[in-house]
């Protein structure tokens, strides 16, 4: 047995221990003051400029909070193109149904009946573009009329709205009025989707009849698929979703092949794999960019995932493939520091500028083809887009991805970073709203320490 300490060293050690808890309780009181301010001056700035008299989140306006909406004759003949790319109505299912993901946590952390209301605008905004035009089309916004949209929709609208919503009521905001128009909406546009095959619908008129799928095989498809089906069963109890789930994590198919330039020997096809399989290894990154953003629709619906499963193999599959994809996103956060917030580069606001390039469009490779084209030009005429893109939206993209890895011990030490991230911006002076997932990852964070 050890002999006793002097009373004097125990004293000193007795202090010292003191004396370090409090630095420590100090500290993380300090962490959680950064989060929170930080999150404010985000969600201050969306609800001042980019949430429109629609309920829907734009993707740009200028630094009053305005820009030209797309007359209902415009979206009919797919100015600037039949997608609606490069608008600012490009996103609003997208958008809202990830930006939902911050709105509903502000809600969890404050209670406050204000918050609750800002989350069910969101929700009123994701019914509205589900009910302008045939069942399953999920529009991105809508004209000055308030009802006429661009004719396209696509997967990366259709997975967030689906989360958006699920996530609403999964939270517990919903009213039981609420949750029974949500899930009736919900089922009539996954019943649609599941009988075409699980591709997208366009709206009456469309180039193309179809835009996006959920059916394949690659971290496009599979996360989001996944997620429907089990949204859906949680939301009804009906044992088909559960069936056709069951059914879909494991069976098994070949991604699609990358392209090949003209006169290159064609690429060995990859081996075949399940949607389980493509859910472990995460999310990845084609070509030379990091586009944490696009990933992004995928990480949310993994994530819905690993909070619904009960089976442990399945279970441990999709922490597996957010702890990956954390791995993958963590590289883009010091990508912040990069950005200038002095810089006074020119932002296209006036999309109008565009229809210089436009052309009729009667297929979705056209539609493509003549927004393709237009990029080209809105690289030239908004020298400003390029930064924002490439070093708000995809650092902060990024810190919202890690933040939902549910694994505590992997994301605390990425914490100095993503505070770094969403610290280093001047959120007045940015022309795109694609610097909200800040704000979702800043709850994230802050309820991770409550976990």
């Amino acid at each position: 047995m050890p002999a006793p300490l002097p009373r004097r060293t125990a004293l000193k050690a007795a202090a010292a221990f003191t004396a370090s808890l409090s630095l420590g309780l100090h500290r993380a009181r300090a962490a959680g003051t950064e989060l929170a301010d930080a999150a404010q001056v985000v969600h201050d700035e969306i609800w001042r400029r980019f949430i429109d008299e629609y309920n829907i989140l734009v993707d740009y306006t200028d630094y009053d909070g305005h820009f030209p909406r797309a007359t209902a004759e415009e979206c009919r003949e797919g100015k600037p193109n039949a997608l609606g790319w490069w608008t600012p109505t490009e996103n609003g299912s997208m958008f809202n149904g990830m930006y939902m993901d911050g709105a509903v946590h502000r809600w969890k952390i404050s209670r406050a009946a204000t918050d609750k209301e800002k989350a069910r605008k969101l929700m009123k905004g994701l019914l509205r573009l589900s009910s302008l035009g045939p069942i399953g089309f999920i529009a991105r916004n809508v004209a000055d009329d308030g009802k006429t949209p661009y004719p396209m929709g696509s997967n990366d609208q259709t997975g967030p709205w689906f989360y958006g919503l699920w996530r609403y009521v999964h939270e517990g905001l919903a009213t039981p009025e609420e949750r029974d128009i949500i899930v009736d909406q919900m089922v009539a546009v996954a019943t649609v989707l599941a009988a075409n095959r699980w591709l997208m619908p366009c709206n009456t008129g469309a180039p193309s009849p179809f835009r996006g799928s959920f059916a394949g095989f690659s971290w496009e498809h599979a996360p989001r698929l996944l997620f429907v089906l089990k949204a859906m069963h949680e939301l009804t109890r009906d044992g088909k979703w559960a069936q056709m789930y069951q059914k879909a994590v494991e069976e098994r198919g070949a991604p699609p092949l990358p392209p090949t330039a003209p006169g290159a020997p064609v690429a060995t096809p990859p081996p075949a794999q399940s949607r389980l399989e493509i859910c472990q290894k995460g999310m990845e990154f084609h070509g030379r960019w990091r586009h944490s953003w696009t990933c992004a629709s995928g990480i949310i619906c993994l994530r819905g995932l690993w909070e619904m499963e009960t089976s442990a193999g399945y279970l441990r599959a999709y922490a597996q493939g957010l702890s990956a994809s954390l791995q993958l996103a963590a590289g883009s956060l010091p990508l912040a520091r990069q950005f200038d917030n002095a810089s006074t580069a020119v932002c296209l606001i006036d999309w109008r500028e565009l229809n210089a390039w436009w052309q009729p469009q009667h297929s979705e490779m056209e539609a493509v083809a003549v927004a393709e084209r237009q990029a080209k030009e809105l690289g030239r005429l908004s020298p400003r887009r390029g930064p924002e893109f490439n070093q708000v939206r995809e650092s902060l993209f990024a810190a919202w991805i890690v933040s939902m890895c549910p694994d505590r011990s992997l994301v605390e030490p990425h914490r100095p970073a993503i505070i770094e991230a969403i610290q280093h911006f001047d959120y007045k002076r940015l022309y795109y709203s694609q610097f909200f997932p800040a704000e979702a990852a800043a709850y994230r964070l802050q309820l991770l320490e409550k976990a």
